[in-house]
């Protein structure tokens, strides 16, 4: 990945997963521990630490350290340990989806595909 390809993946990642990430982050921890400045960092330093880890390990592997690597930046940054790390990954993807099926809904498109 080059780095023009890896600053593009970086900015669109913040405008559409931090908002998410935070939001789970608040409903599990509270607005103590999950800010939103925090959830930017999580996303910036996951797609980061992602490219490089693709770099190296691919298939199954890769993808495995790449998720450990995520749980770990939100244990990390939302003071919190690893089993609510995980539910706040899995909470903001069903987020996500609840967003993506309102928007498909409002706007008309078909932004469910993206999902499949």
């Amino acid at each position: 990945m080059d780095l023009t390809a890896l600053v593009i993946q970086i900015i669109v990642e913040v405008i559409i997963v931090a908002p998410v990430l935070w939001i789970a982050g608040r409903l599990l921890v509270g607005k103590e521990k999950a800010k939103f400045t925090d959830a930017i960092w999580i996303v910036i330093l996951g797609v980061i630490l992602g490219a490089v880890i693709g770099t190296f390990l691919h298939g199954l592997i890769g993808t495995l350290v790449s998720f450990i690597v995520w749980l770990a930046l939100i244990k990390h940054f939302f003071d919190c340990g690893w089993l609510k790390a995980f539910l706040i990954a899995v909470l903001a993807v069903i987020i996500f989806i609840i967003i993506a099926v309102i928007i498909s809904v409002i706007l008309g498109v078909a932004l469910i595909s993206l999902l499949l």
